[in-house]
């Protein structure tokens, strides 16, 4: 009987814990999908590292900060030129290795076919986030999670792999043939999925990304990641305050606690 009545008391704390946290509004969301880059694995920090350490094993002394901003900074102007149909659609490992090529003779430096590919591989080794692999697994006791990224399935999918992302499904631009922020890419998220749009909420760590899905009926989740670009000349990360958004988080923990999770 007392084992029942903690049982009951531990249910109810649970129980309140959800209606305290969980918006009403949000109670329909079924599946949550996640920009990647930036929000989930810190891309910058990752390249700098694996740079800083092949550059000690070559006796090559580079910028490596330098590097990868300045690859990270044709990433948007790459996939315009798909956009526009400058390029038939091409998948971001294939535009990554073209921006690459573009990087290395800005900076006169000479690699091997096997050392590029690698280097365009270096997308599949990024580390995620202190916190995201934590904050995945709790919103994934309760929700459906996938990554809804820029990046093709092959990418995604060595990058889950690395990094111990624990996705449910991979879903993203190459499944829709086109780059967010276009409309496709949201649609077939939920399309995919089988859900109304409202059934699904957006995560990221870029206001961009979050508008355009909310244009197209999904809820939006931000999470701040100050950190992203390291002060450098890539970027600046994007800052929100409770309101902007259906949820605003400081991070994965947080956002998982104010889902109900």
């Amino acid at each position: 009987m007392l084992e029942r009545r903690s049982f009951l008391l531990a249910a109810g704390a649970t129980s309140a814990a959800l209606s305290l946290y969980a918006k009403p509004e949000l109670t329909n969301v079924k599946a949550l999908v996640f920009d990647t880059f930036g929000t989930v694995v810190d891309w910058r920090g990752s390249i700098i590292a694996e740079g800083k350490n092949w550059g000690k094993a070559k006796g090559l002394n580079l910028n490596w900060a330098e590097f990868a901003d300045h690859w990270r900074l044709r990433y948007g102007p790459a996939m315009d030129k798909v956009r526009k149909g400058e390029l038939p659609w091409t998948v971001l490992d294939d535009l990554h290795r073209m921006m690459l090529e573009d990087v290395l003779k800005e900076l006169k430096l000479e690699l091997t076919e096997a050392e590029k590919v690698s280097w365009t591989h270096v997308w599949r080794r990024l580390h995620p986030w202190p916190d995201a692999v934590a904050g995945l697994t709790r919103l994934k006791k309760r929700f459906i999670i996938a990554p809804l990224s820029n990046g093709n399935i092959a990418l995604m999918t060595n990058l889950a792999k690395f990094g111990g992302l624990p996705w449910d499904v991979i879903l993203g631009a190459e499944l829709a043939r086109r780059y967010k922020p276009d409309r496709e890419v949201y649609v077939s998220a939920y399309q995919l999925l089988d859900l109304k749009p409202d059934q699904v909420m957006m995560c990221a760590a870029h206001s961009r990304d979050l508008q355009a899905a909310r244009n197209y009926g999904l809820r939006t989740g931000f999470i701040h990641q100050p950190n992203e670009f390291g002060g450098g000349f890539a970027g600046k990360p994007d800052n929100a305050k409770p309101g902007d958004f259906d949820v605003v988080a400081e991070n994965f923990l947080d956002l998982a606690t104010q889902l109900g999770a």
